[in-house]
């Protein structure tokens, strides 16, 4: 035939060259056709599974700690934009699409979500995506596991019909609740092993989809068109069918929008591990399989999972973690079955910890200028520091025991020490003992101790020497002072006494408060005390009090006395108050850089001793600030006041607001920490939250929680507070004058004592500290 001149022939010589064929060699042909297709479809089955496992080696699992609250729209998001990772159409022909895990793990430690992720995937993109999609998540990245030889039971669960028709993506409950109380609570040794393996979809596959959506949408359409043409009133009858099969109208709506919607290529999987051997343990396994893809019913909308056992490769499959030819899901609906638990309560699920925050960009680093606090837990661990002006406006430090904030203080006065600033440091614990062993070597000159596990005479501390004019004043504190500390014993004779007997010996030869036991009981003495008294009122006390029996003067002093010989009977105090001089020149010494540093232990002094020796300190280091106001202001050094446990001495007569306002014009910052909100009176906890600026919060309860968060809003929130981890803190500091917004910090560890430091430095401040005599 030639095909120039029988061109009209050709389709017939075709047909019967191809007849002819068949029928000489047909059965051929059709052997060669199967084994070929077979063979390619080994070849790609293979090739895909060396790729895979070539992913596997470098795979990588996602722990996820969730916020305290999740949704499922954060699901939506990741699940979006986990398209983002679909290969150009020629990278996935030699070398394939990866895809994630999702997976829910229960076993007798609690609940567990993770994310599979394979060795191509840059490592941090999804724990990034993680994070973003639930603000307050965790996410941390750990090598996979092995294998382990373990017997199981498990399936699949594909859709029963063509997944172009949704699932149930909408619920008023966590979807996943039924799951979570599926797997029960799993024995030492049971694990339940939920998977969904998600891979993006190509172009291909979602027009695929999409053309069974039209299909059907034109299916309905011709038949409502021939029902139209069939009957009179085409249309009205239209809408009759419509309301007579609602369910197809819903269906075809249900599929045109999920046909709109981004769309992943997923497969669930489901693995029991038990090692009970036998038949009781062949039907443990079974029936907590069968209880964990029964739960799966709740997604049952247009579609439906269906199980599908693969008993003799469900353990292999799922430790792979494969994917091979999956059911299409919107990214709505597969919100629905891989997220986050959405109750706020969900048995043995540990929540993210506190989310690290970078400092805002005006937070000061390490200089001769600042303070140093810490490092930051969140872009980069560049130096914290609070400029010293800044320090004017105090500090509050809270967290309990073992949270780091002891470390934290120490730190910040180590650093305040090393750069020449005077400070006075007050606390009831001994844990000073730490810092004698790391203060620098040259700074042992200006060590000023008040310890009484000091083997020498501690130094004077007279608090009723008083110059002209300050004898009220002085005598209004030790009074105050003496009333708060033993307020539940107190009564007005007993402050009447005090206050007299401290006006008595203020300003006098015998002015000491050692002296005051020796006012009320030595006749003798008390002539002698008030013999130059001018002052008519104070003169008539002594009269009433002299005319008194002796048995009437005992009981009217009786309760004053049992405070009084509580402290005076323990050597330290009676040593440390006994002095008629004038005793330490606080001011001299805060002048010249000193570090004052009193360890008062209650273990050692007793807690009622421990607060009002700390407290009659305080209160004369405040006389000490309030003399600068003769200072020209260019002339006041930067002092630290550092209170550890403050609770136990701001027990001064006066209002702390006041003193915290006072205190920034002469240069003075206090630190005042403590461990709950609970240990401060509602007036002291007001005061200290809106006059201590700073804030640095450690670990703390979820009721104090609920109270300090208000201070670190919006940057972090009630969860993050009580979810701080050790040595970790929440900060808002003042920063050029201004709050600035909060962030997160970790305290540096103390460094390494020095051997034999702390005895050098008792020794040298022994040398130029006045003892009592």
């Amino acid at each position: 035939m030639n095909l120039l001149t029988d061109l009209d022939e050709f389709p017939t010589a075709l047909a019967d060259l191809v007849i002819s064929l068949i029928t000489v060699h047909g059965w051929t042909l059709l052997l060669t056709t199967l084994v070929t297709v077979a063979v390619l479809l080994a070849l790609r089955m293979v090739a895909g599974w060396l790729r895979h496992r070539a992913w596997a080696r470098q795979a990588r699992l996602v722990e996820i700690l969730p916020p305290p609250d999740s949704d499922l729209s954060g699901a939506e998001a990741l699940w979006t934009q986990m398209l983002g990772l679909l290969r150009p159409a020629w990278k996935r022909l030699l070398s394939g699409q990866p895809h994630v895990v999702w997976e829910y793990v229960m076993d007798a430690h609690g609940l567990h979500v993770r994310l599979w992720v394979p060795g191509p995937t840059p490592p941090g993109l999804v724990e990034r995506a993680v994070e973003a999609a639930w603000p307050g998540a965790a996410a941390t990245a750990r090598p996979v596991p092995p294998r382990a030889t373990v017997r199981t039971h498990g399936g699949h669960l594909r859709l029963a019909r063509p997944d172009h028709y949704p699932i149930a993506a909408q619920h008023e409950d966590d979807p996943i609740r039924s799951l979570i109380g599926a797997a029960g609570a799993p024995a030492p040794a049971e694990q339940v092993l939920v998977q969904v393996a998600v891979r993006p979809v190509t172009g291909r596959r979602l027009r695929r989809a999409n053309r069974a959506a039209a299909q059907l949408r034109q299916a309905h359409s011709a038949g409502a068109g021939v029902f139209d043409a069939l009957t009179p009133g085409g249309s009205r009858r239209s809408a009759s069918l419509m309301a007579l099969r609602p369910e197809v109208s819903g269906e075809i709506r249900a599929i045109l929008a999920k046909s709109t919607a981004p769309r992943l290529e997923t497969c669930v999987r489901y693995l029991i591990t038990h090692p009970a051997e036998g038949a009781e343990g062949r039907e443990r396994r079974r029936g907590r399989a069968h209880a964990v893809a029964a739960a799966f019913a709740v997604f049952t909308g247009f579609n439906h999972y269906r199980r599908r056992w693969v008993p003799l490769l469900a353990d292999r499959l799922a430790h792979a973690r494969w994917l091979g030819h999956g059911d299409l899901l919107s990214a709505k609906e597969l919100a629905a079955v891989a997220h986050l638990p959405v109750d706020e309560t969900v048995p043995g699920l540990e929540r993210a910890p506190a989310r690290p925050t970078p400092p805002p960009p005006g937070i000061a680093a390490d200089d001769p200028g600042t303070r140093l606090l810490g490092l930051a837990d969140a872009a980069g661990a560049r130096p914290i520091g609070l400029r010293v002006a800044d320090a004017r406006h105090h500090m509050h430090v809270i967290g309990g025991t073992g949270t780091g904030k002891t470390t934290f203080l120490l730190n910040m006065i180590l650093d305040d020490v090393a750069k020449g600033r005077g400070l006075v440091f007050i606390e009831p614990k001994g844990e000073s003992d730490h810092l004698l062993s790391r203060v620098p070597k040259e700074a042992a000159d200006q060590m000023v101790l008040i310890d009484p596990d000091d083997n020498a005479p501690p130094p004077a501390l007279n608090v009723l020497a008083a110059g002209r004019g300050e004898r009220e004043r002085s005598a209004d504190m030790v009074t105050g002072i003496f009333r708060r500390i033993f307020a539940d014993s107190w009564g007005p004779r007993t402050e009447d006494i005090l206050r007299s007997a401290c006006l008595t010996l203020a300003g006098t030869g015998h002015a000491g408060l050692a002296n005051i036991p020796r006012l009320l009981e030595n006749a003798s003495f008390r002539r002698r005390a008030t013999a130059s008294l001018d002052d008519p009122v104070l003169k008539g006390f002594w009269g009433w009090f002299d005319d008194l029996s002796e048995p009437a003067r005992a009981h009217a002093t009786a309760p004053l006395m049992n405070k009084l010989r509580s402290v005076l009977l323990r050597g330290f105090a009676r040593d440390l108050l006994a002095t008629t001089d004038r005793g330490l020149d606080l001011r001299a010494l805060l002048d010249d850089g000193a570090v004052i540093i009193a360890r008062l232990p209650k273990g050692v002094l007793g807690e009622d001793t421990s607060s009002l020796l700390g407290s009659l300190l305080l209160a004369q280091v405040w006389n000490a600030v309030l003399s600068r106001a003769r200072q020209a202001e260019s002339e006041r050094r930067d002092i630290g006041i550092y209170l550890d446990e403050c609770q136990n001495f701001l027990t001064l007569p006066y209002g702390i607001d006041d003193m915290l306002a006072e205190a920034r014009a002469y240069r003075a910052g206090l630190v005042l920490a403590h461990q709950d909100l609970s240990q401060l009176p509602r007036d002291l906890r007001e005061a200290v939250s809106a006059n201590a600026r700073s804030k640095v919060f450690f670990d703390v309860s979820p009721e104090d929680a609920r109270s300090l968060a208000r201070h670190v809003r919006p940057n972090l929130a009630e969860h993050d507070l009580s979810h701080l981890a050790a040595y970790q803190a929440a900060a808002r500091l003042v920063s050029g004058g201004a709050l600035s917004p909060s962030f997160t910090l970790r305290t540096r560890p103390l460094p390494p004592p020095a051997k034999g430091r702390a005895t050098a430095v008792r020794k040298t401040a022994r040398a130029h500290t006045q003892p009592a005599p």
